[in-house]
């Protein structure tokens, strides 16, 4: 099209010519230098609050097919950042572990913890950091999706499917949020944790996430004791009671932690329970204080 509107401006020209005719007013006789210049190229970036009917880990532009948040759906995007200075001047999008990973990652959680109202690790969700493909990263798209999922439980990460947004899915007792459990056991090793509610037979409650120093996974699985003190502290605020030795005598600890891959990529939320075997709870014991878990 445009190489047809171009024939005509120069033949008509060259008519005018011919003919000996002069130049209209108001005209300066340069067709060349009155067109408008091109604007520049805009590359593509997701939208944020869009849902979509899979889980992705690499935005392809042929696979971004969102979809309304009230029809079903597998992930919501919640938040769409953008890499900068040295994370994004790379030949190629970030890697696992990489410092644009982590820095994808540790944006992607605070800006879901507020969309949700609490930690997203705090609930029934998954978090995917969504990074554009390598043509799209060539063609010079910076952006990276936090797109957040409902699972099945704290032990089965399998996606539900759903029907509504995840904004302030956290907030005001949840369904999505932990509360309390009935641990299976073999032997020394939870098998499961059952999710009942507080005011059922119970002997094990969630308290909160613990951010884990940046040490490497391997250095965190040699030292789990680490983990433990680290969630008798957060059992401690949860329940108002000292945070001191007798915290052991108190309860037992419970803790789940990220695999090495999402350790690597900056994930480092421990998510803690406590934990009492020889004893069975029909109530949450959050600020319930000495009398509610008294050293034994």
């Amino acid at each position: 099209m445009r190489r047809w509107w171009t024939a005509v401006a120069v033949g008509a020209t060259a008519a005018l010519a011919l003919a000996g005719c002069g130049v209209p007013a108001g005209v300066d006789g340069d067709l060349a230098d009155d067109w408008p210049a091109f604007p520049a190229a805009e590359s593509f970036v997701p939208e944020v609050g869009a849902c979509h009917t899979t889980i992705q880990d690499i935005g392809y532009l042929n696979g971004y097919n969102p979809v309304d948040c009230t029809t079903s759906h597998r992930a919501e995007t919640l938040h769409v950042g953008t890499l900068t200075g040295a994370d994004a001047g790379r030949g190629t999008p970030p890697r696992a572990g990489s410092t644009g990973m982590r820095a994808a990652r540790a944006e992607c959680d605070q800006q879901v913890n507020k969309a949700v109202g609490a930690d997203w690790r705090s609930g029934r969700l998954q978090l995917t950091v969504v990074l554009p493909s390598e043509p799209a990263w060539s063609g010079g798209a910076r952006w990276f999706r936090c797109d957040l999922a409902e699972v099945a439980s704290l032990d089965d990460g399998g996606v539900t499917e759903r029907s509504a947004s995840l904004r302030d899915a956290l907030t005001a007792r949840s369904p999505l949020a932990f509360g309390c459990f009935n641990p299976k056991l073999l032997k020394d090793d939870i098998t499961e944790m059952q999710p009942v509610a507080c005011t059922a037979k119970h002997k094990a409650e969630f308290v909160g996430v613990y951010p884990f120093p940046d040490i490497t996974f391997a250095e965190f699985q040699r030292t789990p004791q680490r983990a433990h003190k680290a969630c008798r502290s957060l059992i401690a605020k949860y329940v108002k009671v000292p945070d001191n030795s007798d915290m052991q005598y108190r309860a037992g600890t419970i803790f789940y932690h990220p695999m090495k891959e999402e350790w690597e990529d900056g994930n480092r939320g421990v998510q803690c329970f406590l934990w009492l075997d020889n004893r069975t709870l029909t109530r949450s014991l959050k600020g319930a204080g000495s009398k509610g878990l008294p050293v034994r």
